[in-house]
């Protein structure tokens, strides 16, 4: 497994900078965004489909302390990326167990986030972590702790022999988690499948790669394209409605799959495959040094256990 060399901190360009180059793109430095693709097929006809192909962005600040996907040193049964940030220390975006509970993350698009809010990560890494909550309950419980956080979306899904399952929760729509059916869905900063035209393009693009017969590692790489996508998809009414408080040279940023700016933008690519006989494929494709030229991916397989 290789570990991605960060450069210190000080060495990257700050928010601050960042906000002056978009003429104070944000009106707080709570920016992280994220965008997930997935196509749930708990029963797939062929022995050589899969039940989850699940592929996800995540955006943030290059400097964001951070680190790369590996099985967690506390618990060798979670597979997920960290957050380092001072305060949100152990917090993810996504990530899976080997008992086939996952869960993966994106926030809300909202003008005025509240800074003193608890830090959305640890609902990921705590789904992960629990035993005694099924997917359902788990949302149900935190859809009764909403007030706490900032606007985010939630997914939980657990992968078991007799019955595969995914939810979703998110904070700023109804009070109630749903499950989910089978189908191919998008989810960016707003809430699951509202039609921003980077979600509706994104999805184009991953339904077209998903419904082709195609190996593991072909999928892989067509699916890495797919979030690669830096096509701008402006203007977007929906979006800039919904990002209220935000400048438009930022909001014409976060139009497209894959962001890019010079200091903020998708810095992680990630892809979760899970096949019908419950061999799971983790890749991810990540960012080092806040360079956009310097990238590492590492893939992970290994077996559900029920």
């Amino acid at each position: 497994m290789h570990t991605p060399r960060r450069r210190p901190l000080s060495t990257c360009p700050s928010f601050e900078s960042y906000c002056s180059q978009c003429e104070r793109a944000s009106p707080t430095t709570n920016t992280p965004m994220c965008i997930i693709f997935f196509k749930f097929d708990p029963r797939p006809a062929s022995k050589n489909a899969f039940r989850l192909i699940l592929a996800a962005n995540r955006d943030e600040f290059y400097n964001r302390p951070t680190k790369a996907a590996d099985f967690w040193v506390s618990n060798s049964k979670i597979l997920s990326g960290l957050d380092l940030e001072e305060g949100k220390e152990g917090g993810s975006w996504l990530g899976i167990n080997k008992r086939g509970k996952l869960a993966a993350l994106t926030n809300y698009l909202e003008g005025r986030p509240n800074p003193d809010a608890q830090g959305r990560g640890f609902l990921v890494s705590n789904f992960l972590t629990d035993q005694s909550q099924d997917s359902y309950s788990y949302l149900k419980r935190v859809s009764s702790e909403r007030h706490l956080y900032n606007g985010f979306n939630l997914l939980t899904a657990e992968f078991k022999a007799k019955e595969d399952t995914m939810c979703y929760y998110g904070n700023r729509g109804n009070t109630e988690p749903i499950h989910l059916n089978p189908g191919i869905y998008g989810l960016s900063n707003s809430l699951l499948e509202t039609p921003w035209r980077k979600l509706q393009h994104g999805k184009r693009l991953f339904t077209s790669v998903v419904n082709q017969p195609l190996t593991c590692d072909s999928l892989v790489q067509d699916l890495l394209n797919v979030l690669n996508n830096e096509e701008l998809n402006t203007p977007d009414p929906a979006q800039e409605s919904q990002g209220e408080g935000y400048s438009s040279p930022m909001l014409r940023v976060l139009s497209s799959v894959c962001v890019r700016s010079p200091h903020y933008g998708t810095r992680t690519n990630t892809i979760i495959l899970i096949d019908s006989s419950g061999n799971v494929t983790f890749t991810e494709r990540t960012m080092l040094n806040c360079d956009i030229s310097q990238w590492s991916t590492s893939s992970f397989q290994f077996k559900l256990k029920d």
